[in-house]
């Protein structure tokens, strides 16, 4: 064989090589640092630990014993609150929002930024500045009752009813504009010439948007919901910083008492399994998304 076709064929098979030697360090490590954490984690659902890793395997029993966990179910049932009202009250606001800017008002680059900039917070920073609001010494309810209203009460912050209300507020503040930017990507995606028919047709404004444009969003509307749905189930820091998961445990969500089971109490299979649950949620909403996704494709 001729040397020279000896070094083609050579560099052509580096070239077809070169994509996966340069993608395997990063696949290697997201294998053993993210799958294999999670099957390790698994695993410890389903021992005795404690303050450190042990392998005694008992299976399920460590879940069983996690639903008799009080703290748990509020937790549950906390999630089920702010995940239902984060999700809503963004979606609309996101929404609405999105209609305004797409009307091709004057000010529509300033609107959007002011409408994004709290996208551009943590949630460390976001929960910070509310707890300064929702303080009743120190925000809302003080400057009130500055103002003459004596008898004012605004004290949602420490009371164990109300304070995972708290918490939705500040994430709605938050994740509003992140929705809108979807929303209005959408809007702007939709031909006008189909709005304009139906203009021509004598259709209002509002009719339009009812009958035509918020059906097209469909795709949109299911996107939000995933990654929404998604944020509400690893939410942490925003309720650590806002409320410490309290007063007591009152505004506990799983990935609160994960933290606490798992790193203060000393019941590292308690923490392991809570975290197996909320990861057996993210992927109850993942999958079905991923499925219609690839669906979708198929068909196309």
């Amino acid at each position: 064989m001729h040397p020279t076709s000896r070094s083609s064929k050579w560099f052509a098979a580096l070239e077809t090589a070169l994509p996966k030697i340069v993608v395997a360090p990063s696949f290697m490590v997201m294998v053993v640092f993210i799958y294999g954490f999670i099957l390790w984690t698994l695993y410890l659902s389903m021992t005795r630990s404690s303050f450190l890793p042990s392998y005694d395997f008992v299976g399920l029993a460590q879940y069983a014993k996690l639903w008799r966990i009080e703290r748990w179910g509020v937790a549950v049932r906390n999630l089920l609150i702010y995940g239902g009202l984060f999700i809503f009250f963004c979606t609309l606001f996101g929404l609405l929002l999105a209609i305004f800017l797409d009307q091709k008002i004057r000010i529509e680059g300033a609107l959007r930024t002011v409408y994004l900039y709290p996208l551009a917070l943590s949630f460390v920073v976001t929960g910070t500045a509310w707890k300064w609001l929702l303080n009743p010494g120190l925000g809302i309810e003080r400057l009130v009752r500055e103002w003459g209203w004596s008898t004012f009460t605004f004290d949602w912050l420490v009371t164990s009813e109300m304070s995972i209300y708290c918490v939705v507020i500040a994430a709605v503040w938050q994740s509003t504009g992140f929705v809108m930017a979807m929303f209005l990507a959408g809007l702007r995606g939709i031909d006008d010439a189909i709005i304009k028919a139906a203009q021509v047709d004598g259709a209002s404004l509002p009719r339009i948007y009812h009958k035509i444009i918020i059906p097209s969003l469909r795709p949109v509307f299911f996107s939000t919901f995933i990654i929404l749905m998604h944020i509400a189930i690893k939410s942490f820091d925003l309720v650590v910083v806002l409320t410490r998961g309290g007063p007591g445990y009152a505004s506990d969500l799983p990935a609160t008492f994960m933290y606490s089971y798992a790193f203060t109490r000393g019941r590292l299979a308690l923490g392991a399994a809570s975290a197996m649950m909320m990861f057996f949620m993210v992927m109850a909403v993942i999958v079905p998304y991923l499925y219609s996704e690839l669906r979708r494709k198929q068909h196309a």
